[in-house]
């Protein structure tokens, strides 16, 4: 019997004010097999044929998403407590208020190479797999490198503190793809067709198979979740250590990421001050990190910064000259 009050597996209160929590391998396997799932009724039933997806959809599905993200926070309230509740909502928020700039970059690469809609949600759906492995690797190298040397914290602290000043101050670093030597590298050592074979990353021609532009903006959008994950990871790890919260709230929000794509790709205009309020979040997290060895911020508190910061970016975006001329259109 947990101290926290959870009644399937042991957990308690660490000595780093987090919850320690002793997750079985059942456990595990119970929610990659629930997000593997997800992920194939996505693709077999929701989105069998290619089509080009309507804000009425990605609306819907967006809530549909949210929806389970936020309904797991009782699967942890019962098996965990409120503490590792608390947690997994924070970082649950972190990691979808961060993910928001991701989706804006993925509008930009997809746009620039002439992705046609109806083949956009295909791409982001092998980019969800990537993602979550990728993600999953961030986390445990994260957990094992601050519970070995407990100064990384204040490594991660400082990094995530020059990120928010930078977002306010230099505007952050804009991904160009007619720039990228990532791709270039890519179309040398792959080779490649510029004609599309419908939803295939791979194509015959001549006898010869060849990637479509599809693989290659496939590879550079999980290039782009390197660099998002080396901030949003850091970010969730000052609201837990727990390996399993970390990842569930990363997965359940990464999971959503395609349908929000499609709701907010054309509305980055609209979100004049999200800039702001991202920095803001990061710049919390990253003192929460800094400042752990005299003052823990209990969970609560960071979820509370985390919402108030949220709705007050989104609230005077939606009331800014800016957001009100996009509505206009």
């Amino acid at each position: 019997m947990s101290s926290l009050g959870g009644p399937f597996w042991t957990a308690g209160a660490s000595t780093n004010d987090f919850v320690d929590l002793s997750v079985p391998a059942w456990a595990w396997i119970a929610l990659i097999g629930f997000i593997a799932l997800l992920l194939l009724v996505d693709i077999t039933v929701v989105h069998r044929k290619a089509h080009e997806v309507h804000i009425r959809e990605a609306a819907v599905e967006s809530a549909v998403w949210v929806s389970i993200g936020l309904a797991f926070t009782l699967v942890v309230l019962v098996a965990f407590g409120a503490g590792a509740a608390g947690e997994y909502v924070s970082g649950y928020l972190i990691e979808k208020s961060l993910s928001v700039d991701n989706v804006f970059v993925w509008a930009l690469i997809l746009s620039y190479f002439g992705i046609p809609a109806r083949y956009q949600h295909r791409v982001l759906f092998w980019g969800i797999f990537g993602a979550l492995a990728m993600r999953a690797i961030f986390i445990f190298a994260g957990v094992a490198l601050i519970e070995r040397f407990d100064w990384i914290l204040y490594v991660f602290g400082g990094f995530l503190v020059y990120t928010a000043l930078k977002l306010v101050l230099g505007g952050g670093d804009e991904i160009d793809p007619a720039s990228s030597r990532f791709l270039r590298l890519i179309n040398r050592l792959v080779p490649s067709t510029p004609e599309f074979d419908g939803q295939k990353m791979f194509t015959v021609r001549n006898g010869r198979r060849l990637a479509t532009p599809l693989f290659a903006v496939l590879i550079l959008i999980e290039f782009t979740d390197v660099l998002f994950a080396v901030d949003s990871v850091p970010a969730v790890l000052a609201v837990s250590r727990e390996q399993f919260i970390v990842f569930s709230s990363n997965a359940f929000a990464i999971l959503g990421l395609r349908a929000l794509y499609f709701l907010l790709a054309d509305a980055h205009a609209r979100f004049t001050y999200l800039k702001e309020g991202l920095a803001i979040i990061l710049a919390f997290v990253g003192v929460k990190m800094l400042i752990h060895g005299w003052y823990h911020i209990p969970t609560w508190v960071s979820l509370v910064v985390i919402a108030i910061v949220l709705a007050g970016a989104i609230g005077l975006s939606l009331r800014s000259p800016a957001g009100d001329e996009v509505r206009g259109h």
